[in-house]
């Protein structure tokens, strides 16, 4: 007689592993440990929406699974955290009602669609990413039927609230503590890119402190593009002016957004990478037209 078969376990083991992983590809990380750290602090500092960031992630994993799209991307991720961001986000901005989950799951599995398309025509490394591009782009349809935010200028100038805010702001999370966690997380999963964060933050602090802003939010809210933008380059060791110009570059390019009138998210994250890929591929270009030349 056979033994019964370990295949559901092995497969339970897989979805913690690939949501979790989803979870800390909000940080462009793979490491269940890092998205372990993540979810706790979404657990500590937004309990409500606890629910609305594993829906959109499962929602994202399981579109990709039904689709039959390569398992290995399936386990890094990459089909998951976009939804995180956009379950985190829809429960804040909308009041419950039994079509929020609806939503959730729509935006959740749309956006693993959309990511899955662009890794099909961008397939190299030296291509374009996507990063949270589908998160930003549906955020902004949705927050056309959003209430406004109420005015977040408080008068606090903490700078050491500032700076984990900033890393929390990542997730959405307005509390310390979550950005202490998501910290932590990052050191376990990468020093280096868990230091470049930092050194993000930090910059991205000190710009908004140099325009003579005091506010500890809207600090915060000032550091958590940087912090993106030098993770995405912090595996360049040997080039270390790649995250650094990507930081100047989302620093520099964060206010515009606001005066489109535009919800700014992670969208100076995302322009300032996408610049700095441009760039490289363009100098690139240029070195080798320039060599057949010659």
């Amino acid at each position: 007689m056979q033994t019964s078969n370990p295949a559901p376990s092995s497969h339970c083991h897989d979805w913690a592993e690939a949501l979790l992983n989803g979870f800390s590809q909000v940080l462009l990380q793979r490491s269940p440990a890092c998205g372990l750290f993540c979810l706790v602090a979404i657990l500590i500092s937004a309990p409500s929406a606890l629910g609305g960031a594993l829906l959109g992630a499962v929602a994202g994993l399981l579109t990709a699974q039904r689709r039959g799209y390569a398992k290995a991307e399936r386990q890094s991720g990459v089909y998951s955290y976009n939804g995180v961001l956009l379950g985190l986000l829809i429960c804040y901005r909308f009041d419950w009602s039994p079509l929020l989950p609806l939503l959730i799951i729509a935006c959740g599995g749309l956006s693993a669609m959309l990511i899955h398309a662009w890794l099909q025509r961008a397939p190299r490394a030296s291509c374009l990413k996507a990063y949270t591009a589908p998160f930003v782009l549906f955020s902004w349809v949705l927050l056309i039927f959003a209430e406004p935010l109420p005015d977040l200028r408080l008068a606090d100038s903490n700078l050491f609230q500032a700076l984990p805010l900033g890393i929390g702001q990542v997730f959405l999370l307005d509390h310390p503590l979550a950005g202490v966690l998501i910290g932590v997380g990052l050191l376990i999963a990468n020093r280096s890119a868990a230091l470049w964060a930092a050194l993000g933050c930090v910059s991205g602090v000190a710009f908004a402190v140099w325009q003579q802003e005091s506010n500890v939010t809207l600090l915060g809210l000032s550091g958590y593009n940087p912090t993106l933008a030098a993770l995405a380059f912090s595996h360049a060791r040997y080039k270390p002016w790649l995250p650094g110009i990507a930081i100047v570059l989302a620093i520099l390019l964060q206010p515009g957004f606001s005066g489109l009138g535009l919800a700014t998210l992670t969208a100076p994250f995302i322009l300032a990478c996408w610049l700095v890929q441009a760039s490289g591929r363009l100098f690139k270009q240029a070195n080798s037209d320039q060599r057949l030349r010659s």
